[in-house]
């Protein structure tokens, strides 16, 4: 019984190494595209001049990826950022897609949110079920 037990501890350190280097991976990339918008690179001042949205929305954008790249290195919130990271690269790739930029970046971006929200699922739903435990404040 101890020989069926001891792979499945060894897959798990291995699996977890793994996920942490993607978190850390993911954050760069999304880290580095906020960069861009932020100092207003070329090619997403393009982009968002073709999509019709103004800087705002960039701003924005920017300020969720940073957000969310400083959450992929927190263990307890690192499922929910690759489930939010997973969203926001949907809407990427949409948007590179409709106005004639490559998709390849956020397709990365989008399947190692995936793998990343899959694979911290279980922090994911402990952080939902002691969220939902938390008392109401009181409003008066």
């Amino acid at each position: 019984m101890s020989q069926t037990t001891a792979p499945r501890a060894e897959v798990s350190r291995a699996g977890n190494r793994i996920l942490w280097v993607l978190q850390v991976v993911t954050a760069l990339g999304f880290a580095g595209a906020a960069v861009q918008k932020l100092t207003g690179a070329e090619q997403v001042m393009a982009t968002f001049q073709a999509i019709g949205l103004g800087s705002w929305f960039r701003y924005l954008l920017a300020v969720l990826e940073l957000l969310g790249a400083a959450a992929l290195c927190v263990p307890r919130l690192a499922g929910l950022a690759g489930l939010a990271f997973t969203a926001l690269a949907v809407g990427a790739v949409a948007t590179q897609l409709g106005t004639g930029g490559s998709p390849v970046p956020a397709l990365v971006l989008l399947v190692t949110s995936a793998v990343i929200a899959w694979g911290r699922r279980p922090s994911t739903r402990r952080l939902w079920r002691d969220v939902r435990r938390r008392p109401a404040a009181d409003p008066g």
